[in-house]
């Protein structure tokens, strides 16, 4: 019995990624732009002139769920949790090539956040690594901000402050 060698191509789970599809979701950018291709998306939470909408950002292969914070029309701030079967190396080489070298890096167990600061823009991925290492969180904020921003809110819940 001969066997034919196998031909098949395996590649990451999220090989089509674009991190640039994040792009309409970050800061100072009009919350009316994404309605187009998005829907009106889902209102979640309103305190003073500051409202909270999650999106979903859907391709092929995932679904992303991407909350923005916007003040009168403009996103304030963004917060997405990343599919745990996306590759960790593979988003964040993207990320490199988009942003540079980090800001600054942490390590906290098992868990690393990597920061970038760039035009007054504080971008902020995590991952963390079991068996495999995969991403978390991504939240894009500006560095200057008196309200309260998305990922100070999700660090403020799972600490119960």
């Amino acid at each position: 019995m001969m066997f034919q060698p196998l031909k098949a191509k395996v590649d990451p789970p999220n090989y089509e990624f674009k991190l640039e599809s994040l792009d309409v979701f970050l800061p100072e950018k009009k919350i009316g732009d994404l309605e187009p291709k998005f829907g009106k998306g889902e209102l979640v939470h309103e305190i003073n002139k500051l409202r909270t909408h999650k999106f979903k950002l859907t391709e092929k292969r995932y679904i992303i769920q991407v909350i923005v914070q916007e003040n009168e029309g403009t996103i304030h701030d963004m917060f997405t949790r990343l599919p745990s079967y996306f590759l960790h190396d593979v988003f964040l080489q993207s990320l490199v090539n988009k942003l540079g070298k980090q800001t600054s890096y942490k390590k906290i167990g098992e868990e690393a956040y990597y920061t970038w600061i760039n035009n007054n823009v504080k971008h902020v991925y995590s991952a963390a690594c079991t068996i495999t290492c995969f991403p978390i969180f991504y939240a894009v904020e500006p560095t200057e901000s008196k309200a309260p921003t998305l990922l100070l809110q999700m660090r403020k819940a799972s600490v119960g402050k």
